[in-house]
């Protein structure tokens, strides 16, 4: 068999079709656009690959977008100083903050220095609480993505085996929790998992997110399983990768999302979309 292509750049495409719409509307009752500001600290080049991705996407849908460059050596407290001046902006709806940070920044103490009411990433410890019971204000734009994906599918979820590899606060925890908010029974591997094989063999729905190239190969997927690919590493010889070996793997499963172009367009699309969520909440 050969799998389905997860398309995840048409299907953010189409999200952010729609958001620019709705910031059409939003500027016209209150009179400017929807606000995000990205914050980068030093010159990681895949930061700064995604942060150049995240202010382009924001530009077209119509939001005002600024960028807030940080020499490597910027102090904490430099960098809070500037979340604080954020915080305290009207015309600013979402305030995100590109990890990881330089080692003289504790990036926990940066992140819950964000008002909840901006953290547009989902990381806060408030917002990170409310999506544990069920109640959440801001999903992490990547799991949020992928629920997407999930849904445009037309997947199952309840009911269904689950299992995401890697366990990160930022992908992993909250996957879990979004999955089994939908009924999933859900299985949280982790780089000391014994026979992780053993786990995925057993998923419906497989999610890899773990950073290691390829690590997923044909013989760890159930047949006719749906497999997402958050990872995205880069080769020896310059080729980007995900966490899934996909050629193989599309011989066994019933549909897997490529890399790139499937879960990397759709973080972007749902940072613009809690962003947007941010702003209209203030209509209310």
């Amino acid at each position: 068999m050969s799998a389905q292509k997860i398309d995840g750049t048409a299907l953010a495409a189409s999200i952010r079709s729609e958001i620019s719409t709705r910031a059409s509307r939003f500027s016209d009752r209150m009179g400017r656009p929807p606000g995000l500001t990205v914050v980068v600290v030093g010159n990681n080049p895949a930061s700064a690959v995604y942060v150049r991705n995240k202010v382009k996407a924001c530009e077209a849908a119509g939001f005002h977008s600024e960028l807030i460059a940080l020499p490597q050596e910027c102090s904490e407290a430099e960098l809070l100083s500037v979340v604080d001046r954020l915080n305290a902006d009207p015309a600013i709806d979402g305030i995100l903050v590109q990890l990881p940070l330089p080692d003289q920044i504790d990036d926990q103490r940066v992140i819950e220095a964000i008002s909840a009411e901006k953290d547009v990433d989902g990381f806060h410890i408030e917002n990170a609480g409310a999506l544990m019971t069920g109640a959440p204000v801001f999903r992490p734009c990547t799991p949020y993505g992928v629920m997407k994906m999930l849904e445009h599918m037309g997947a199952s979820l309840r009911g269904a085996e689950a299992v995401v590899v890697g366990a990160s606060n930022i992908v992993g925890k909250p996957m879990a929790m979004l999955l089994l908010r939908a009924g999933a029974t859900v299985t949280l591997c982790n780089s000391k998992t014994r026979d992780l094989g053993a786990h995925t063999r057993r998923a419906d729905i497989l999610i890899a997110a773990v950073g290691r190239p390829q690590m997923i190969t044909a013989e760890m997927v159930k047949p006719g399983a749906i497999v997402i690919d958050v990872g995205i590493n880069r080769l020896a010889d310059g080729r980007l990768v995900g966490d899934v070996d996909t050629d193989g793997v599309a011989q066994v499963a019933a549909a897997v999302s490529p890399v790139p172009g499937g879960v990397g367009p759709m973080t972007i699309a749902m940072l613009l979309v809690n962003t947007m969520e941010s702003a209209e909440r203030k209509l209310r």
